[in-house]
């Protein structure tokens, strides 16, 4: 792994981007596919479809995909955490919410990581990373607006429900500590697998997907699309970042998504987003900037040094 400076190349900014673009897809993808398949059944074919081609991409490089039975709880309990409870809430959210709004409230992901880790004692939470975590609250807090005071109506529960699938991605980013010294595509594909082990009856039970009407080709494509592309295409190029460029490097995406998904939404969809939805997710990039740290790094070096404080574009 290298270390978390690593100064990233115009390939890996490139792939960066191309990663947002696909995780910001997902967002797209769920609310075409949520209008005509329930939330249950999305999750499954969402985690179903990409675990089997992540064991085939496992079978094409020659890699044997043989865990230990102790292994699987933990897969069991990353799939939970990082699939399950979060898929499910925002395909819930988007039945009421648009694409561009739902990958707003995702970015809130690292404040509760940060809170998390510091509540498990996992790590101590600085003063640089509190006063990031206050900014993101408060850029959810413009994003989610006035409706919060007028009681709980159902996009005000919508945008709940995406909160929520945030808090369990930063419980899941504490709980992945453990598979630091697994190949990530193995984890990846142990997490689908399980997931798809979990939800299947549930799916089956809550949704009886065999009695529902058969989905439209739109709705079908947007359900390959967010197995093969969102999740299981993803996870590969995430693991091409993560290799080159580092953790910290990688977690830019964060940053990226919900500017890709408004993007899609709105030329895709057509959804509009309002003034205040844009100024909370400024809010929210800043606050990640500030957790981040390299930003105000570069400015104190910039300034003592005296050169030119402008961002350095990727060469």
């Amino acid at each position: 792994m290298p270390p978390a400076d690593t100064r990233m190349t115009s390939l890996d900014w490139l792939l960066l981007i191309a990663l947002s673009l696909l995780w910001g897809c997902s967002f797209l993808f769920g609310r075409v596919a949520v209008a005509e398949v329930p939330p249950l059944t999305l999750v499954l074919a969402r985690v179903g479809v990409a675990a089997i081609a992540l064991h085939l991409v496992l079978r094409v490089i020659g890699i044997r995909f043989a865990p230990e039975a102790g292994r699987w709880r933990d897969y069991a309990v990353m799939g939970l955490l990082n699939n399950l409870v979060p898929f499910g809430l925002i395909f819930f959210g988007q039945l009421e919410i648009g694409a561009g709004l739902a990958a707003v409230i995702n970015g809130m992901t690292p404040f509760w990581s940060a809170l998390i880790a510091r509540a498990s004692g996992v790590e101590r939470l600085a003063l640089r990373k509190a006063v990031g975590v206050i900014l993101g609250f408060a850029g959810l807090a413009v994003t989610v607006g006035p409706a919060a005071l007028d009681g709980l109506d159902a996009p005000l529960i919508a945008q709940i429900a995406v909160v929520g699938a945030t808090i369990s991605y930063g419980a899941a980013s504490v709980f992945g500590r453990r598979f630091a010294g697994q190949a990530p595509l193995e984890t990846a594909t142990g997490q689908l697998s399980a997931s798809t082990l979990l939800v299947l009856p549930l799916a089956l039970i809550v949704d009886t997907p065999w009695l529902l009407p058969i989905p439209s080709p739109a709705a079908l494509g947007a359900m390959l699309g967010i197995a093969l592309i969102s999740t299981a295409l993803a996870y590969i190029l995430y693991f091409r970042v993560l290799a080159s460029a580092g953790a910290t490097n990688v977690a830019l995406v964060t940053l990226l998504i919900p500017v890709s998904a408004i993007a899609l939404g709105a030329v895709v969809l057509g959804e509009t987003v309002e003034a205040r939805q844009i100024g909370g997710m400024a809010m929210i990039a800043l606050g990640l900037a500030v957790i981040d740290g390299r930003l105000l790094a570069f400015c104190r070096t910039g300034r003592r040094s005296g050169v030119d404080d402008r961002p350095i574009m990727p060469r």
